[in-house]
């Protein structure tokens, strides 16, 4: 299976390795695989049936055996994946963490006969589950996943509705789904339970509060209360939604937010070898 997936790899993005997460295609789309991505708006993406991972690896010397999964956002409608996804990945990727950029398929783009339900966690469990098998070909030792907005979203169900698939045919879809560690950036409220039992990994959340989903992170923040899980939490005095990587903002706590995520991954020894 790996062997077949390392065949499928193909060049994106400043000829960095994409690999999709299953080698004939998503399930049910498998028909769409070959249509070609569309461009809705200079700055996304869309049509996506062949879900797959973009890989951005640290300088020669430099990774430090965290790999991170980041979800762009955009709605489920379109895929911010310069801004929220490719940008990122090159920023986090120089602080030695090997990353995947998630293309995943966009359950509310008009006409895709996908739904949130069926479809959306299928792609996210993938997602983590394809790094945990590759995780030896990067050196990766503990997989998490980032994401914005809908990306977000994309987290949270693999966060609270991954786990091992014993019985599963596909020995990749076997292995335990949910991530190592979490980080949310203005999340959409898909995926986010009222309540949870089990074990959760260690989180990261950051929205501002005139944010119009601001709540959600006040809702994640009492989930991992419940279980007892550590957190840590973010509530900017300003920024709204869709404040990216924050170099577009004249706040300086939107400038400078990424450094809340590296302190906090530091912390958890995420950022050395």
């Amino acid at each position: 299976m790996l062997s077949l997936l390392v065949a499928k790899v193909l060049l994106a993005q400043d000829n960095k390795p994409t690999i999709p997460l299953w080698p004939n295609g998503a399930p049910g789309s498998e028909s769409r695989r070959n249509e070609p991505e569309t461009k809705p708006h200079a700055w996304s993406i869309g049509n996506i049936y062949n879900p797959s991972l973009t890989v951005y690896e640290p300088p020669a010397g430099k990774a430090n055996g965290t790999g991170l999964i980041i979800a762009p956002g955009g709605g489920f409608r379109e895929l911010v994946v310069g801004e929220e996804g490719f940008k990122p990945a090159k920023l986090l990727a120089e602080k030695g963490i090997t990353c995947f950029v998630l293309k995943y398929r966009l359950v509310r783009e008009e006409n895709s006969g996908l739904t949130i339900e069926k479809d959306a966690p299928v792609d996210a469990m993938r997602a983590v589950r394809l790094v945990r098998t590759i995780s030896d070909v990067y050196g990766i030792k503990k997989v998490g996943m980032l994401g914005f907005s809908a990306g977000g979203e994309v987290v949270s169900l693999a966060t609270f509705q991954g786990k091992a698939d014993p019985s599963a045919k596909d020995p990749i879809d076997q292995l335990n789904a949910q991530p190592d560690f979490a980080a949310w950036v203005y999340p959409g409220p898909v995926g986010v339970p009222k309540e949870y039992k089990g074990q959760l990994p260690p989180a990261f959340m950051i929205v501002a509060q005139d944010d119009g989903a601001s709540n959600v992170v006040v809702n994640l923040v009492n989930v991992y209360k419940q279980g007892k899980t550590p957190y840590e939490a973010h509530i900017l005095h300003a920024g709204g939604h869709g404040f990216n990587m924050g170099d577009r903002s004249d706040k300086v706590v939107v400038k400078t937010w990424v450094n809340r995520l590296l302190d906090w991954m530091s912390d958890q020894g995420l950022l050395s070898k």
